[in-house]
């Protein structure tokens, strides 16, 4: 063997010397960091629970203990960030003053709305549920659960919520302006409202109504938008209100729920069928068009006996150029550039379809009305003086 060879068999033998001594090295580290932990866990005051589980070898049992810890911490950072603020009976009464007829505000299925003014001198609106039925109690809890994780300048505002023994309450924004269904039928016979100001009132409605359908997750149906639970604000800013039938499409599903509605505002196919969707919505929005372009009511009494629908009865003069400007709301007529009421005409016409696969988005009729809609109303449209 040359010495070549015997210095090259030298340095590997120094070599693997060298990995032993540090791989034991390492071992005795490793070993004296996993006796500190072992210490360190029969010291923690959960240590009888934990080490049943190793010495056990349920390491899955363990894994799944701390996938259920981390689960729960979710939920319950969720619930924090749904906070509902809880009312007494005694901070209502005294804010409504004493649910005085005087205050009433609005009624609805199961009880009346009340002007309120709370301790911070803040104006507020509280809707009183008699709990009468299970279904009041439902569509309570249904309405502050939804409410609480909903959060849009086009849907109302939830304060708070109370409950007793033989009443519910839940606490909102005030409207100063009521319902847009106050300003279309009331005596004032929708005088305050402009053909731009219904134009941004779709708007409104339209941008809370996508809100609903294509960013809440899951995804919510209205299903009882009219012109009575859209609010209006001291600027006549449009709120989409009353989630006591809205469902969660995918909590309760979309199909085979129990019929629930306004007569005049309920699709055909939910009506029939009891098959609801995102365009069971659109076809109420549609009705609610035709409110502001008409100044008609949904269902009109002809005799005691008789009623007439509004879609029945406009459909065939909507899509008739010389017919339509002659049954426009009087108050408004004549005050609109012509393309753009055929425009919107075309719009309700759509979202009013018996065939739902035939209706339009929300998200498509909001983009129609946005060109309709002066700048400083929160469209696009520049008007020229």
């Amino acid at each position: 063997m040359g010495n070549g060879e015997e210095h090259k068999l030298e340095a590997h033998k120094k070599l693997l010397i060298c990995l032993v001594i540090s791989s034991s090295s390492l071992g005795l580290i490793l070993l004296f960091c996993l006796a500190f932990w072992v210490y360190r866990r029969k010291k923690s005051p959960n240590s009888s629970i934990k080490n049943s589980d190793a010495e056990n070898g349920n390491s899955f049992s363990l894994f799944m203990r701390r996938l259920s810890s981390i689960k729960t911490q979710r939920k319950t950072s969720i619930n924090k960030d749904y906070y509902v603020q809880s009312f007494d009976f005694k901070t209502l009464e005294k804010a409504t003053g004493g649910f005085k007829d005087s205050n009433v505000i609005g009624e609805g299925g199961f009880g009346c709305v009340y002007k309120a003014c709370l301790d911070s001198n803040a104006k507020a609106a509280v809707k009183k549920i008699e709990n009468v039925s299970q279904e009041a109690k439902r569509e309570f809890q249904n309405e502050v659960e939804l409410l609480s994780r909903i959060q849009h300048s086009n849907i109302i505002s939830l304060l708070g919520s109370g409950s007793e023994i033989n009443s519910s309450y839940i606490i909102y924004e005030l409207m100063e302006k009521g319902s847009l269904e106050e300003q279309l039928h009331g005596t004032s016979r929708g005088s305050a409202l402009t053909w731009h100001m219904r134009m941004k009132i779709a708007l409104d409605t339209a941008r809370g109504l996508e809100y609903l359908h294509e960013h809440c997750r899951p995804p919510v149906i209205h299903r009882d938008l009219k012109s009575s639970n859209i609010l209006l604000d001291s600027s006549f800013n449009a709120k989409i209100s009353d989630f006591g039938l809205a469902v969660s499409v995918g909590v309760h599903g979309k199909n085979n729920i129990k019929l629930s509605g306004t007569l005049g505002y309920v699709a055909p196919e939910y009506l029939l069928d009891g098959k609801l969707t995102d365009k069971s919505d659109v076809y109420a929005f549609g009705v609610v068009l035709l409110e502001l372009l008409l100044g008609r009511r949904p269902v009109e009494k002809l005799t005691p006996a008789q009623c007439r629908s509004l879609v029945t009865w406009a459909m065939p003069q909507l899509t008739d150029r010389s017919k339509l400007p002659n049954i426009v709301d009087p108050v408004i007529k004549d005050t609109m550039d012509l393309k753009h009421l055929y425009q919107v005409a075309a719009m309700a016409v759509l979202c009013v379809q018996p065939e739902p696969s035939y209706r339009p988005l929300i998200t498509d009729v909001l983009h129609s009305l946005v060109p309709l809609v002066p700048v400083e109303l929160g469209g696009t449209l520049r008007l020229t003086r």
